[in-house]
């Protein structure tokens, strides 16, 4: 079972039907939404600031999740997928995207619904990732509109996928 820490008063609130992997860690003011996944290696670290994650949201390997003390929560939206790796602090990403892996996403920055952020880009303090685009890069510049066979064949795709591989773990051997 996952590491569930309360810490200054506050305790992890889980939805239904999510999967933690045994080694995710889940601290302090965070609450995760129905239908979640927690992968192997992922911090959720709510003990500055809180966390707020919403339904089908999947978080990936060895991703860190956390926030700025006093200034910058974390908010995810629906249908989000926080790829291997990836660090999303202090920051809001709206429904329907795409966080690539290695991708880093910095306090005060807004992921608007619909968008994709490519692998190892770096989305800078304060940006604002318009809705129906890729970002890619360091510092994160937008590269293309998002047409309905990235929408549907890498956001949709991802999230539903992942729910399935949650499935299989949560299955008896």
């Amino acid at each position: 079972m996952a590491l569930i820490k309360s810490l200054r008063g506050k305790t992890p609130v889980l939805g239904s039907n999510c999967f933690l992997a045994e080694n995710a860690v889940i601290i302090g003011d965070t609450t995760i939404g129905n239908n979640c996944s927690i992968w192997y290696g992922v911090v959720i670290r709510g003990d500055v600031n809180y966390i707020k994650i919403g339904d089908n949201v999947n978080i990936q390997d060895n991703a860190v999740i956390h926030a700025t003390f006093e200034k910058f929560p974390t908010n995810i939206g629906n249908n989000v997928s926080i790829a291997h790796g990836a660090i999303v602090h202090g920051c809001t990403i709206h429904d329907n995207v795409l966080i690539g892996m290695n991708a880093v996403v910095l306090d005060d920055a807004i992921v608007n619904s619909n968008s994709i952020v490519a692998a190892g880009a770096v989305v800078t303090k304060g940006t604002v990732i318009e809705s129906g685009s890729v970002y890619a890069g360091s510092p994160a510049k937008k590269i293309k509109d998002i047409g309905p066979e990235l929408l549907e064949g890498e956001i949709n795709r991802i999230a539903n996928n992942y729910h399935k591989y949650a499935g299989w773990y949560q299955e008896p051997e």
